[in-house]
């Protein structure tokens, strides 16, 4: 499932998004008022502001011995985005988060990083982070890597395409086939993969390819000290690409235009 071969960088990469996630437990001044220090500290890099009421899951609970749903009140979300768009950071009373929309490699990814995790850690003093993540979502076009008409099974390993694995089973007659798992893996660390053919839809507009979809949720459980948030997140992103390339076929990864780095 790991794969042993030295790290390169692909010119003709599959990332469709890149996600760090930090979650702490809740600290009700970040939305008690307005985010204006934390705003002004990071503004110069992330100068678009906009505020987000988004609903929380409903919750069961037991109210006399019978369960009852319970709604949950709206999550004030801030988001602090850069002039492109193509980075985001995201602040609630329970997590932030980075986003970026076209990776250029891991040193930029946490150099955008350090001010506005510096900032919260200053300004709101969390007591430890209960989860680091790091997310990488991966959108496999056979198009745009002139591999149009060779199957999945050519590209991608047997472990993530369940029956489409056989050569006896057309893709064309499959309406669903994902696979879905959650993995103790080196570090202390999980991963969470979903891997699948499907169709991509990116705000209102929905690709007419089927692509392969390989979303790798990598995070370390448990009280992480504010003090190895940056060894915890080395750690995860070091397993990040053994994992990837060991889900890829050797055709892919050459019509992927490997670059040893």
């Amino acid at each position: 499932m790991f794969s042993k071969e030295v790290h390169c960088r692909y010119q003709l990469s599959p990332l469709a998004e890149v996600i760090c996630q930090l979650r702490f437990p809740e600290i009700l001044s970040v939305t008690a008022s307005e985010p204006v220090e934390f705003q002004e500290a990071i503004r110069d890099a992330f100068p678009i502001f906009l505020r987000k009421q988004e609903l929380s899951a409903p919750k069961l609970v037991s109210v006399d011995g019978k369960l009852t749903v319970q709604n949950q009140p709206p999550i004030t979300n801030f988001q602090f985005s850069s002039s492109d768009g193509v980075w985001r950071v995201n602040l609630t009373n329970q997590f932030i988060s980075l986003t970026c929309t076209r990776y250029p490699s891991w040193e930029e990814f946490a150099a955008h990083l350090d001010k506005p995790l510096a900032a919260f850690i200053r300004i709101y003093k969390p007591a430890h982070f209960s989860r680091i993540g790091l997310r990488y979502l991966n959108f496999i076009s056979r198009f745009s890597l002139g591999l149009e008409g060779i199957p999945f099974r050519e590209l991608i390993q047997p472990c993530y395409l369940g029956p489409l694995s056989l050569d006896s089973v057309e893709e064309a007659a499959s309406l669903r086939n994902t696979v879905d798992c959650e993995l103790n893996i080196r570090g202390g660390c999980r991963a969470k993969i979903h891997a699948g053919p499907g169709l991509v839809k990116r705000g209102r507009t929905q690709d007419q390819e089927i692509k392969f979809i390989f979303d790798q949720d990598l995070y370390m459980p448990g009280q992480v000290p504010l003090n190895l948030v940056a060894g915890a997140l080395q750690t995860l992103h070091a397993q990040a690409f053994s994992l990837f390339r060991g889900a890829i076929t050797t055709k892919l990864h050459e019509a992927m235009e490997p670059e040893i780095i």
